[in-house]
């Protein structure tokens, strides 16, 4: 049990299960556009998020615990690096649209990283933006990036996918958040630190609901099965957000949570 929690502990803290959630909600976004746009946009994301998020984690691990970080530090290293590699190469693969539009997001994370400005903080430890940040950067990363590499216009359609994709993660930080309220900086301002666990539990409920409620406005008449799909999952999360509170271990969110899009995908993947 003690080589298979380190096992675990080291995929979470290596980014490679998150990176499998973008890796899904790319192919989601694939399968319910009717689109082809090939693994290539889906592998970008996958190992462009391992890189992007060990990136902005080095910040945090160097806080960590200096016995465990000689021990994770150097697997984390070469993954990145291996990782890094991968994404050029998938990038390459790419069109000359999509890679524009890339490394605009690429800018949101070192934006999300860096301090552009002397003697000021990076977008990280602004008060109450990091939600946004993360939330744009996966809506530009699982949904207009795989959408633009098949070449299809922005549309009302896009615009609707983009909000609802927006919401879907916006809600997963609102998890995220509470379960880390006890050790996120007060200065950060994150939601249930402004208006408390209560009310960023209904906040989630509301926006679940009108992620669903947009379903019924698209113009191509989407089918049963994206409804169906999305009814699930946000119920799914609606569960999480339900039972999270600053007690949960730290799998609730970094594990359980972010499997979400990943057994969405695989469900369709398998019927």
């Amino acid at each position: 049990m003690v080589v298979l929690k380190k096992i675990l502990d080291f995929y979470i803290n290596s980014s490679l299960h998150v990176a499998l959630s973008a890796f899904a909600l790319v192919s989601m976004t694939q399968f319910f556009s009717n689109i082809d746009g090939g693994l290539s946009v889906a592998f970008f994301a996958f190992f462009g998020t391992v890189v992007g998020y060990n990136f902005v984690k080095y910040d945090a691990l160097a806080r960590l615990n200096k016995n465990k970080i000689k021990k994770e530090l150097k697997g984390i290293v070469l993954i990145s690096f291996l990782s890094s590699i991968a994404c050029f190469y998938f990038f390459l693969q790419l069109s000359w649209v999509t890679q524009t539009s890339a490394f605009v997001f690429l800018g949101l994370t070192l934006l999300y990283t860096l301090p552009f400005f002397p003697n000021k903080q990076n977008a990280r430890n602004w008060k109450g933006v990091k939600i946004y940040i993360v939330g744009i950067t996966w809506v530009g990363v699982t949904v207009l990036l795989p959408l633009q590499e098949a070449h299809v216009a922005f549309s009302y359609d896009v615009f609707l996918m983009s909000i609802q994709r927006f919401l879907l993660v916006f809600s997963l930080v609102l998890v995220f958040e509470i379960v880390d309220i006890k050790f996120d900086d007060p200065h950060l301002q994150t939601v249930p630190q402004k208006i408390g666990v209560k009310l960023t539990k209904k906040l989630g409920y509301i926006l679940l609901l009108l992620l669903l409620a947009l379903e019924f406005f698209y113009t191509n008449n989407h089918h049963f099965l994206p409804l169906f799909f999305k009814f699930i999952v946000c119920g799914t999360i609606a569960i999480f957000l339900f039972f999270a509170n600053e007690n949960r271990s730290r799998y609730y969110a970094s594990f359980w949570l972010e499997s979400v899009p990943i057994l969405w995908w695989l469900v369709l993947v398998v019927f």
